[in-house]
């Protein structure tokens, strides 16, 4: 008997669940039929690769990490790991704006703490009294045991103030666009949290670790990759790629769901669309924003709607931007900055694209992509795009000296895009999960539970995806 597994929403999450799903199909000879409906024109969520002459331009993702396995076994699966692309080495630093200018993060500073001595010391980054207080934790005791607490509390607490201000701040809101005061450390940083409670100093810990990376690269056993890869031809190839060996006519777009809900003849479910028809479907994967899927099971799981639309989501642009190389009085020589908050200026990062991965821009050339918004700065996501880019032309002329106008700009705003782990972030999950247990052929996948990168989406949808195919494989049985 043929069973319908319903993916809804298209992004990365809802594409890896898909795939996922075809693969167990074919490994266990089962009949599935599979449906992926997305809202939009268009797949791959905040994933899009754009051409613009020479230039390769992300209006979203432009890499996923190494460290987490899931997005590179499954580019391996699909045939792309050819066409993986490491960063380039020449051009590593990573800048932090201070007082008006960029200042090399001390080489060795790992996102909280510094792991290597004399960089740290003769860093302009931090007053002298701020060197003190951060070298006392390696005397401090360990915190008390508490489920969860705010990533700013937790630098604060260990590090003091200015490591917070200075580089927690920028370092982490580039990646979560967060307000670190309300960051929950167990759902984002629970590294770090492991490493106090094991370790007591957390400074202690990162030397460690670096001892024990040394010797693995002295063993020859190291790692082929570096950190983060990207595909030669952007990350939208992951997105054709699954696409591609997804069934035929299995994917609709411009489909949005309206309403979810339980099928009384079939033990199933029924979808809802604006025209009026219906599909059901033995089993749905959602693959959406939370507040979304929220809306989708309010007349089924109340509870779970509750928790689900509180989790909210800062909206954030990317503002790309072209320049001929001589159009720089310095030469830039990483992979670009970050905008501690306490600066006020108008942008939170900036990355020099052309220098992070090849070929991303002709000989002589040079891209770079700043952002803008995020739950600090949510005014400026609302500026228009002539504003928005006079104001990121401003940034770069102030910091880099850059004062020509670019070759072109390319602004992608991605609305409501970042869900934000607050404190509490892992026990509304458990909630959520323990609120929809009553429905095991419902699955959730997406950036929202449990890790916002590219290879959390993609492990979110693939277990979401093998726990509705072991289900109904034991159902059948």
């Amino acid at each position: 008997m043929t069973r319908r597994i319903v993916v809804i929403g298209g992004g990365i999450a809802g594409l890896a669940a898909a795939h996922r799903i075809v693969e167990l199909n074919a490994e266990k000879s089962l009949e599935l039929d599979i449906k992926l409906l997305e809202a939009s024109p268009r797949l791959g969520g905040t994933i899009a690769t754009e051409r613009i002459g020479d230039f390769l331009v992300e209006a979203g993702p432009d890499s996923f990490i190494t460290e987490k396995p899931w997005a590179f076994r499954l580019c391996e699966r699909i045939g792309l790991t050819s066409h993986l692309v490491s960063t380039q080495s020449a051009y590593q630093k990573i800048y932090v704006v201070h007082g008006g200018k960029l200042r090399a993060l001390p080489e060795g500073f790992f996102l909280l703490a510094p792991t290597r001595f004399w960089p740290f010391i003769i860093t302009p980054l931090f007053s002298w009294n701020a060197k003190l207080r951060m070298a006392t934790e390696f005397f401090l005791p360990r915190g008390e045991v508490n489920d969860d607490e705010s990533l700013g509390s937790f630098v604060r607490r260990r590090f003091g103030a200015e490591a917070l201000e200075r580089v927690a701040q920028p370092l982490i809101g580039g990646i979560y666009a967060s307000d670190p005061d309300k960051l929950s450390l167990a759902a984002t940083m629970p590294r770090f949290q492991e490493m106090e409670r094991e370790r007591r100093s957390i400074i202690l810990a990162l030397w460690s670790e670096q001892k024990r990376r040394a010797r693995t690269r002295d063993t020859g056993s190291g790692a082929r990759w570096s950190l983060f890869v990207t595909l030669a031809g952007g990350m939208q190839e992951m997105v054709n790629a699954l696409a591609r060996r997804l069934p035929e006519g299995s994917i609709q777009l411009n489909t949005p769901v309206t309403n979810v809900l339980r099928d009384r003849n079939s033990q199933g479910w029924l979808l809802s669309f604006k025209k009026s028809h219906s599909l059901q479907a033995d089993a749905i994967i959602l693959a959406t924003p939370a507040f979304r899927a929220g809306q989708l099971l309010a007349s089924i799981a109340h509870d779970a709607t509750i928790e689900l639309k509180k989790i909210s989501y800062a909206s954030t642009a990317t503002v790309n931007l072209a320049y001929h190389r001589e159009d720089f009085p310095r030469q830039p020589n990483s992979f670009g900055f970050v905008v501690p908050i306490i600066e006020r200026r108008k942008i939170m990062a900036c990355t020099f694209s052309s220098l992070k991965y090849p070929a991303r821009a002709p000989e002589g050339h040079m891209l770079l992509r700043a952002f803008v918004g995020g739950a600090l700065q949510p005014d400026l996501f609302n500026d228009d795009d002539a504003t928005m880019e006079k104001n990121v032309s401003g940034e770069l002329a102030s910091l880099l000296g850059v004062t020509a106008r670019p070759i072109f700009s390319r602004i992608w705003r991605h609305p409501t895009s970042m869900p934000q782990y607050h404190v509490g972030h892992n026990a509304r999950i458990k909630r959520i999960e323990a609120s929809l247990d009553g429905f095991p052929t419902l699955a959730l996948a997406g950036s929202a539970y449990r890790g916002v990168g590219i290879s959390d989406c993609v492990r979110t949808g693939e277990e979401a995806a093998e726990s509705i195919v072991n289900h109904l494989l034991a159902s059948k049985a």
